[in-house]
């Protein structure tokens, strides 16, 4: 191994110093990454193992002493630089190598293979080359790309600083074969925790990345057990692993700690035994990363991960319900209307029909948190929606909690729903007072926000100017262990009966829809404080006041309609709207019988279409009857979240299931409207 080093080296001086040589070259061979140490000729003086391996250097060239112009020169002959003037990109090359500065790149092998190559100088001395095979990470940041572009930014980022810390350890322990202290300054230098721990399991040598990770100082760890430094729990994490480095194997592992400003830190760990010339194991070499960040990301991905699902279930969900509450709400009006007023009917139905309309509120609720539930943004001006809710907020609140407003005095509009946003405002109210049972404080706070490129990484939203909202209360505050949990549907810290674990749901999907974000911070017995920013705009400019719709009776028209709906019951209900409103009716079960009358029924002057059926959906069957009569007036219906017109029919118009004859007969209207002869016809 020293036949590595050559002589303008500092050379061991005695056995304990060769045996050190020894070990760290043994070392470097160890590592996947190749290291070369050049002089300031620049020739090579050093190397691992993996520069062959990793280079396909033959062995022959790679020898102490070898000028590092071959190595240019062998890698051109290869195809490795591409083509071009030889000669001129070697000198160019030679030009900046001998200029000493620190430098790092990736370059892709005609093989494929991508290396990260760091180069660092020696003062006075010469430089350290780096390569790093780094092909699998980049295919598997490829795949992360393609699964999550949400997160892509994060997580890139925090491969990247794992990536240049490792680069620059590797970087930095190619100069341990000069001198021990020259040695100690490169540990210390190195981002990475470094120990050698002897057989008893006591600090011999640690850096000092490794004893402030643990809050020691360097003269404090040395001498101590490992059971000392960790403390018991994490001590009892680690103690298999030792155990099996015990018996000479590498082993690597990953754990956890509380730090002395009780957070919780996470570190991946590599132990690789060093064996005793007498036989068994005489001490480790430890080289642990800081990987908290990276859990962090880990931890946020999975959240957003989670999110989505139950978003696209909520979706789902959504239609089969919205179908269901159709069937109910239809049949049970129609039932109240037929039934004789004031035989006492009306005591059974209308509870029954207020329980259909919460069900309705609640898909609604859910759609909010999943992002699916149309909003209908403009600016608000956020002060006056704030100051408005305080007679709201006063009368939902106890007398002994006291409402105190932080309002801006210049006009601030954020571009948001008003209706949603003085619903998310409320359930954070309740949310709080029902922290509060013996009173308190309740604070809401709205103010301008500026969010920097840089800080828009950390909060997943574009950089720009927001509103910021903070509803603050002085209550008992949330356990740290249930926070990750809070915005998930139907999870609730409250009793049983008294809440249903949607409105925080609700207010979570309200502000991501809206471009915003929230965040929740509490303290166990000294309240919460949720903040959430929603993007400002501009005040809005006065319009001139619309004419009036032209009125349609849509009775006397007496358009023959063609409903098309594929689920019987619910075909049933809205063809008894329909015949309350006085249209007759044709029925379709599927699209395709649906076109086919469309070709027979000449007298047919509406279409009222499911969007989702087998076979032919609605959309499909407006686009063929656009096609067969360009002015008939069509109308589709839907229980799902979102119910788009077709492609290049605009003026095709969504009904959202469940409603009832009157919001059918304005969508009608709405429908009819642009086809209507331009002057009222007489009856």
């Amino acid at each position: 191994m020293i036949a590595r080093i050559a002589t303008p080296f500092i050379k061991p001086s005695s056995p304990e110093e060769l045996r050190r040589y020894d070990l760290l070259l043994a070392g470097f061979d160890l590592l996947d990454q190749a290291i070369a140490v050049f002089d300031a000729t620049p020739k090579l003086v050093t190397w691992n193992k993996a520069l062959l391996r990793l280079l396909d250097f033959p062995e022959d060239l790679v020898r102490v002493g070898t000028p590092f112009e071959e190595f240019l020169r062998f890698n051109f002959q290869r195809g490795e630089y591409g083509s071009g003037d030889v000669e001129r990109l070697i000198a160019e090359r030679m030009a900046s190598v001998r200029a000493f500065q620190p430098h790092s790149a990736e370059r892709t092998r005609p093989n494929g293979q991508v290396l990260a190559i760091r180069g660092v100088p020696i003062p006075n001395l010469g430089f350290v080359s780096l390569w790093t095979d780094i092909t699998e990470q980049r295919r598997y940041e490829r795949l992360i790309e393609s699964q999550n572009a949400e997160l892509e930014t994060r997580v890139r980022a925090r491969t990247a600083e794992l990536e240049a810390a490792t680069a620059r350890l590797d970087a930095l322990a190619g100069q341990l074969s000069r001198s021990e202290e020259r040695l100690r300054l490169i540990m210390d230098a190195i981002p990475a925790l470094i120990a050698y721990v002897d057989a008893g399991e006591r600090y011999r040598f640690a850096n000092r990345g490794y004893t402030e990770w643990f809050g020691f100082n360097r003269d404090a760890i040395v001498g101590r057990s490992i059971e000392e430094v960790f403390g018991p729990e994490a001590y009892a994490q680690i103690k298999p692993y030792l155990d099996q480095a015990a018996t000479g194997e590498q082993v690597s592992y990953e754990y956890s700690r509380t730090n002395a400003a009780g957070k919780q830190v996470y570190a991946r760990s590599a132990v690789v035994p060093e064996a005793s010339v007498a036989g068994g194991v005489q001490g480790y070499f430890v080289l642990s990363i800081d990987i908290t960040e990276q859990k962090a990301s880990q931890a946020a991905l999975i959240q957003a991960q989670k999110m989505e699902a139950v978003g696209q279930l909520t979706g789902g969900l959504a239609h089969d319900f919205n179908n269901l509450l159709t069937i109910i709400t239809g049949n049970l009006a129609t039932l109240k209307d037929k039934l004789p007023a004031g035989q006492g009917f009306d005591d059974f139905l209308d509870p029954a029909l207020s329980a259909a309309r919460r069900g309705t509120e609640l898909i609604r609720r859910l759609l909010t948190f999943s992002r699916q539930q149309p909003l209908e943004p403009s600016p608000v001006e956020v002060g006056a929606l704030v100051h408005g809710m305080t007679q709201l907020l006063s009368r939902s609140l106890t007398e002994r909690i006291a409402i105190h407003l932080e309002l801006p005095t210049e006009k601030l509009y954020a571009l948001v729903d008003p209706h949603q946003l003085e619903n998310a405002l409320l359930n954070l109210a309740i949310n709080a007072r029902d922290a509060m049972p013996e009173g308190g404080e309740l604070r809401i706070a709205v103010a301008r926000r500026h969010v920097s490129a840089s800080l828009a990484l950390l909060v997943e939203v574009p950089a720009g100017e927001y509103v910021q909202f903070d509803v603050s209360d002085t209550g008992t505050g949330i356990p740290p262990e249930l926070l990750p949990r809070l915005f998930e549907p139907f999870f609730t810290t409250k009793a049983f009966g008294t809440g249903s674990g949607l409105g925080l749901a609700m207010v979570y999907g309200f502000i991501r829809q809206s471009g915003g974000n929230i965040r929740i911070l509490s303290t166990p017995g000294k309240g919460t404080n949720v903040r959430f920013i929603v993007p400002m705009t501009d005040a809005p400019t006065a319009r001139p006041a619309a004419p009036p719709p032209e009125t349609i009776d849509l009775a006397a028209e007496s358009r023959l309609v063609l409903l098309v709906e594929d689920e019987p019951e619910v075909r049933k209900v809205i063809r008894q709207q329909l015949t309350e409103l006085g249209f007759p009716v044709i029925e379709a079960a599927n699209g395709f019988e649906a076109r086919a009358m469309l070709e027979a029924v000449e007298d047919i002057a509406l279409l009222v279409s499911d969007t989702v059926m087998p076979a032919m959906g609605g959309r499909e069957l407006a686009a063929a009857a656009r096609s067969l009569r360009p002015t008939l007036p069509i109308l589709l219906i839907t229980g799902y979240a979102t119910g788009d017109a077709p492609p290049g029919t605009p003026d095709i118009p969504t009904l959202r299931k469940p409603f009832d004859r009157a919001a059918l007969a304005a969508a009608i209207r709405g429908a009819v409207a642009p086809f209507a002869p331009s002057e009222p016809t007489a009856p």
